[in-house]
């Protein structure tokens, strides 16, 4: 079992980050924030997915209309993303924002932050500094020749010296970059200066293809080491593909066992049926199943009970049929156009 970093607790309505929490899956709604109906939509939709924290850039004032209609539509908290404009994030937290985000350095003078820090601290209200490569000051990029993992962390830090100088200490840390290695270097820099809670994430990670690629490079290698309490897979994609993405990081690497884990073959000449269909049905057939168990989609006998025998339930193929099989032994043999439903037959008695 993975030993997680001991990190500070905060609490974004009602959903817990840090701490003995979950790692929760965050995405960012992406409609125009004048569209007020077509982000209530998304949202709802990033809900119905699994999405347990939902981000909404907040850029003018006219924007903030849209945390009162979020709420109303949603159960899942919501997260006022501001940039520059301290007044917005004043404004975003009286029209009920669970969580703040805010780089504290670019909003102005420190009298700003100390009217955040206030307005939150008045409503128990977290926020997230977000660093990334592209935010880093000036004086940070000159003494480390760079947007560097050091200097990304040390940009972090110092704004959290900035909200704790008013004795704010719900904070939440996000420290990206869109390349994978220095992502990983900042938040394990971080994670050894502070115990916040951490936001991990690449940022402009691409497409769908290669931001799941590079997500699950560099979440993964941070979560293995016990490393992050929150995450968010950035694509240019839609953002139920994110959450999607998200909750098969967390269950591919251990960390998410409320669902099946299905383990599957790559297939050889020895496969006789369909594998490929057969793993990629059986797939959809499990999709919203809670139960934890291992299922195993193996192409023949030597795949099959014996290199799967840890799987709770599973299927050999055979020439044109399957052998079906509980924890290594042997139920039945089971033609091939029934292999699905009897396996799923079998699930349901579990």
């Amino acid at each position: 079992m993975l030993e997680r970093r001991k990190s500070r607790k905060v609490c974004a309505g009602g959903v817990y980050i840090g701490g003995d929490a979950p790692i929760t899956v965050q995405s960012m709604l992406n409609c125009l924030s004048a569209d007020v109906k077509g982000n209530v939509k998304q949202a709802i939709e990033l809900e119905t997915a699994g999405c347990q924290i939902i981000r909404v850039a907040v850029p003018d004032l006219q924007a903030v209309r849209l945390i009162p209609a979020l709420k109303q539509a949603v159960k899942t908290p919501i997260v006022a993303d501001i940039h520059f404009d301290y007044r917005l994030a004043l404004e975003s937290v009286a029209a009920g924002a669970d969580k703040i985000r805010i780089n504290p350095g670019n909003i102005g003078d420190e009298s700003r932050v100390r009217a955040v820090a206030n307005a939150c601290a008045a409503k128990n209200i977290p926020i997230r500094i977000g660093v990334n490569s592209g935010s880093v000051e000036k004086e940070f990029l000159a003494k480390h020749g760079g947007p560097t993992p050091l200097a990304m962390a040390e940009s972090a830090m110092y704004h959290v010296g900035l909200l704790e100088k008013f004795d704010f200490g719900d904070i939440v840390i996000s420290i990206k970059s869109s390349d994978v290695a220095s992502m990983v270097e900042g938040y394990e820099i971080a994670a050894a200066l502070c115990d916040y809670p951490l936001h991990l994430g690449v940022t402009e990670a691409g497409t769908y293809h290669m931001g799941l690629i590079k997500s699950s490079a560099g979440l993964g290698a941070l979560l293995l080491k016990g490393i992050g309490d929150t995450i968010r897979v950035s694509m240019t994609d839609d953002p139920v593909r994110e959450v999607s993405a998200g909750l098969d990081i967390l269950k591919g690497l251990g960390i998410n066992k409320n669902s099946p884990v299905i383990v599957s073959c790559p297939t050889c000449g020895r496969t006789k049926i369909d594998i490929i269909s057969l793993a990629k049905e059986i797939e959809n057939q499990l999709a919203g199943c809670n139960k934890q168990i291992k299922v195993a989609v193996m192409g023949c006998v030597v795949n099959g009970p014996g290199e799967a025998k840890e799987a709770d339930i599973g299927i050999a193929g055979g020439d044109g049929c399957a052998m079906l099989f509980k924890k290594g032994e042997l139920v039945r043999k089971v033609p091939e156009n029934e292999i699905v439903s009897e396996l799923m037959k079998e699930i349901e008695l579990m």
